[in-house]
């Protein structure tokens, strides 16, 4: 079996030894020191539905939580039942202001909306971050952890857990390991919405549970949206002012690969070229978005396509394999790469003929100990700042790209995007879905 595979570019690839004799990055801020020794303190934003798997992931690597919160206090028992001494609050700004010196650290797992005011709080007040997909609701607020994580200079990780897999990085090491050649197209589809999308905004509100702080779960959006049995604790994100549908939910997960692998920087536009029914502007059953990007240090310009809802690329493209209900496929002039579901598992090299003659790539890519214990590791000065692999350096412009194609869902045409300035060029219209206005004076500074 031949593998004629060019040597690796190391660009990018996650090198700690590198990171640590070179000074890329400092140390983070060193902890107040435990009684415990060196153990994490962590302050859970949001403790049910996919916050209790942070709360097991921090048990799970001894961390300790003096404070927790959740809007919902009926979902506390997660982290009352493993830390009972824990002070558990229904407003995260009071609780990381009031308990500012009892936690090193913030896990964030609400829906997307709280993502940027509950990170940017705890960063300001130099708290290390782990927060969840999408990392933030719109592309401003993308940019602004990025500026965040390098002017303070703290550990930050966004659960986009596939990044850890060993999936991922076949495909990263094939890739920039010229196996496919030149690549002219990327495609990702995912089987999302698993929620109610199309949605129209309830216009009677039901009877609040006594337990759920509404006015706090509505923190920067409109005060219109009203409570609706269901649409709490998990069918939000169908609704514009909450989520940021399936390309928001699936979009860092399904598209990790192509923006490792790629390093494409900023797209130079994007259009939604198909998309159904929209409701009181919240996202449609189903879309499909497509970005240009351009050439760049020697690799030529590409365009990139984003499915959902049921809708997927040509099946020609799977070279005789069919396509599975999520995945990627990258197109190259030598041979292309299909991976079914959203966390890069199962890739390979089509079409067969072209698998058995490559073969697998050379392993130059460091192993993950595990997405969370990465940034445990950063966050207790184990490790270096950017050795969490999805650390705010690379989460922040990945976010970007995908919350830009929202932007794209509620404008018609192409988007003529400056990255550098943040714009739309060609359409000031679209200009308002690159951030929002925060309602209910809730804070949400610049970085």
């Amino acid at each position: 079996m031949s593998n004629k595979i060019k040597p690796l570019s190391r660009r990018n690839f996650i090198k700690t030894s590198t990171a640590i004799s070179g000074g890329a990055m400092m140390a983070p801020n060193i902890l107040v020191a435990d009684h415990h020794g060196q153990k994490l303190r962590i302050a859970h934003v949001g403790t049910g539905g996919r916050a209790g798997a942070h709360v097991n992931m921090a048990a799970g690597e001894g961390c300790i939580c003096n404070t927790y919160c959740d809007v919902d206090e009926s979902k506390w028992g997660s982290a009352k039942s493993k830390w009972p001494k824990a002070k558990g609050y229904r407003d995260y700004r009071e609780m990381l202001e009031k308990e500012k010196d009892n936690y090193d650290a913030v896990s964030i797992a609400t829906p997307d909306h709280h993502h940027y005011p509950a990170a940017i709080q705890a960063m300001k007040l130099g708290k290390h971050v782990y927060c969840e997909k999408p990392l933030t609701h719109t592309v401003w607020e993308a940019r602004q952890l990025g500026i965040a994580r390098d002017k303070y200079k703290l550990a930050t990780q966004m659960g986009n857990q596939g990044h850890s897999n060993e999936g991922n990085r076949l495909m990263v090491e094939w890739i920039q390991q010229g196996a496919l050649g030149k690549i002219s197209e990327v495609h990702c589809w995912t089987n999302r919405p698993v929620w109610p999308q199309p949605v129209a905004n309830p216009k009677k509100a039901d009877p609040i549970p006594g337990s759920i702080d509404w006015d706090v779960y509505v923190g920067p959006a409109p005060k219109t949206q009203l409570y609706k049995k269901g649409v709490y604790p998990f069918k939000w994100r169908g609704f514009w002012n909450f989520g940021a549908g399936a390309l928001g939910d699936m979009g860092c997960h399904t598209m990790d690969a192509f923006f490792w692998a790629m390093d494409p920087g900023a797209p130079t536009s994007v259009e939604c070229v198909k998309k159904s029914e929209m409701i009181d502007g919240n996202f449609p059953k189903s879309s499909v978005v497509k970005m240009k990007f351009p050439a760049r240090d020697g690799r030529p310009a590409f365009d990139f396509y984003w499915y959902d809802g049921g809708e997927k690329p040509d099946a020609a493209l799977g070279l005789g394999r069919k396509l599975p209900g999520t995945g990627c496929i990258f197109v190259g002039d030598k041979s292309s790469i299909m991976s079914a579901g959203d966390y890069g598992d199962s890739p390979r090299i089509i079409p067969e003929a072209k698998m058995r003659e490559i073969g697998r790539p050379e392993k130059t890519i460091e192993r993950s100990v595990g997405h969370y214990k990465e940034f445990v590791l950063a966050a207790t000065g184990k490790k270096p700042i950017d050795y969490p692999g999805s650390n705010f350096g690379y989460a922040s412009p990945f976010s970007e790209t995908v919350l830009l194609g929202n932007v794209a869902l509620r404008c018609e045409g192409e988007l003529k995007w400056d990255s550098k300035n943040i714009k739309v060029t060609n359409n000031d219209e679209a200009n308002k879905y690159v951030n929002k206005e925060y309602h209910n004076d809730w804070p949400a500074p610049a970085a």
